[in-house]
């Protein structure tokens, strides 16, 4: 089977591949503005249809409490997606942008191989604990805790590493015994819409326990969190709309757990070997075109040795061409689209009006007249109350702060509405530690440690999010938590 053979996706409602009520689609490739073929643009009443489905087969079937037939499923969509895995690269980089290099980490084969983890907590998990037999006010009781599904999850996920999201949800959510509908990005649709294939096709998952709605409408989102069907709303995307989802849900009172911005600080202390850092903080930068939430854009280093760190940086940057994605050796691949284009390239305008200099970059690359490119970048001569330096770009684009000692480094990189990453360079690795400690961040990685992983929890603090994806923390967002007391005697 060729997925998506004849170049249109389709939704996933109650089962069945469907058309979308609003018509079709475009799918562009970032990368060559070329028409890769279409989608199906759902409307309101296909959304209506999907968590009508999803709450039918929650409340009407034994999927929330058949275990051994979530993990069956969970297996068999990992297992379909490895079987594709070639064709799903090729989609992947040409839907997305993503440089062919990053699909065999978190833009393909990290979040596929990551759903075993899915399947292998729910294999093992303690559903009920038995708390004993105790006397509370004198009455003989034996009690237990169970832990249960939520219900129907509506799940939002943005186009950045769409795989990644999606399967970071779809695969716990399912494990631990919900439904779900899945409204992706309109930016990459396929990415999303080719699991409706598999799932439809390749495994035993019951009709209306995955729901998968593509559409250009962002008002279907909200659908998702206003409705009373909706039981937890789990989002991805920015801050200002991780707002209007928890408003939009606070009508239901029901559960909302974000993962939203981010504007990390990358810290060089004075004991560090500056050129690995600022070197390393440069091309982190470059990956993706800079579209990855937890990347660290603010890099903060010695006063001392402020001129010299930007000279590191810009050389690594400036040695980092933008490029076809479809290439092996790209690092750096374009935007996703005209719209994110600009909004870099009006960032960029405004750290000029800041007073910053642009030590390297700056602008659209000259070798590159078709696709949504920019030139890796670095801001030189800005404080932390610039705006380049507070809000989050979403490119490449890296923002050098001077720092008079640990305690300033740490004032600066907390001082943001944002905590979700961070990291820590320094020769003493006690010292080091200690920094990192004292970051209100939700991941932090200390002289290069690596906290991707399927067992370890992601999220942030303050307007960074809150709950956690990933790891068993993650798992248990989708469970609701319930004690039963009997008496004894």
């Amino acid at each position: 089977m060729a997925l998506l053979a004849d170049g249109v996706s389709r939704l996933l409602i109650d089962g069945k591949l469907t058309s979308g009520g609003a018509g079709r689609f475009a799918t562009i490739n970032p990368a060559t503005e070329e028409v890769l073929g279409e989608a199906a643009n759902a409307d309101a009443a296909d959304m209506d249809r999907a968590i009508a489905a999803a709450r039918r087969a929650f409340d009407e079937t034994d999927w929330s409490t058949n275990t051994e037939l979530r993990v069956r499923c969970v297996r068999q969509l990992r297992d379909a997606m490895l079987e594709h895995v070639e064709e799903l690269r090729e989609l992947t980089i040409a839907d997305v942008g993503a440089p062919r290099m990053l699909t065999a980490g978190a833009q393909l084969e990290g979040p596929i191989n990551d759903l075993s983890f899915a399947a292998d907590t729910a294999e093992n998990y303690e559903w009920t604990q038995d708390l004993g037999l105790a006397s509370p006010m004198g009455i003989p009781t034996r009690r237990s805790v169970v832990r249960e599904a939520v219900g129907v999850v509506g799940a939002i996920t943005p186009w950045n590493f769409p795989h990644q999201i999606n399967l970071a949800k779809l695969g716990p959510a399912l494990a631990a015994g919900n439904t779900v509908v899945l409204k992706p990005a309109p930016d990459t649709p396929w990415v999303a819409a080719v699991l409706s294939e598999l799932i439809a096709q390749n495994t035993d998952i019951p009709p209306g326990v995955v729901n998968i709605v593509t559409s250009t409408d962002h008002a279907l989102g909200a659908m998702l969190a206003k409705d009373p069907r909706v039981d937890l709303v789990s989002f991805t995307g920015s801050t200002a709309t991780g707002r209007s989802v928890m408003a939009d849900a606070a009508a239901t009172i029901k559960k909302v757990f974000l993962e939203l911005g981010g504007k990390s600080a990358f810290l060089v202390l004075d004991d560090a070997d500056l050129s690995a850092a600022c070197s390393v903080a440069g091309f982190s930068v470059c990956l993706h075109a800079g579209q990855g939430c937890a990347i660290t854009t603010r890099l903060v280093v010695p006063r001392a040795r402020y001129d010299e760190a930007v000279a590191i940086a810009a050389a690594t940057m400036g040695s980092i061409k933008p490029g076809d994605p479809s290439k092996p050796g790209t690092i750096c691949g374009p935007v996703i689209s005209a719209r994110q284009r600009d909004r870099v390239q009006g960032y960029l305008d405004l750290a000029i009006a800041e007073g910053g200099t642009f030590a390297c970059g700056g602008g659209r690359p000259a070798d590159q007249p078709a696709g949504f490119f920019i030139e890796p970048t670095v801001i030189a001569g800005l404080t932390n109350d610039a705006r380049v330096a507070r809000e989050e770009i979403f490119g490449p684009v890296l923002t050098v702060i001077p720092h008079d000692g640990d305690d300033d480094a740490v004032r600066i990189a907390n001082d943001s509405p944002y905590g979700l990453s961070g990291t820590v360079y320094g020769a003493d690795a006690e010292r080091a530690a200690g920094v990192a400690a004292r970051l209100r961040a939700g991941t932090v990685n200390v002289n290069g440690g690596v906290w991707y992983s399927a067992d370890m929890p992601f999220g942030g603090y303050k307007q960074s999010g809150n709950g956690r994806e990933m790891g068993v923390a993650g798992f248990e967002e989708y469970l609701e938590t319930k004690a039963i007391a009997t008496a004894a005697n």
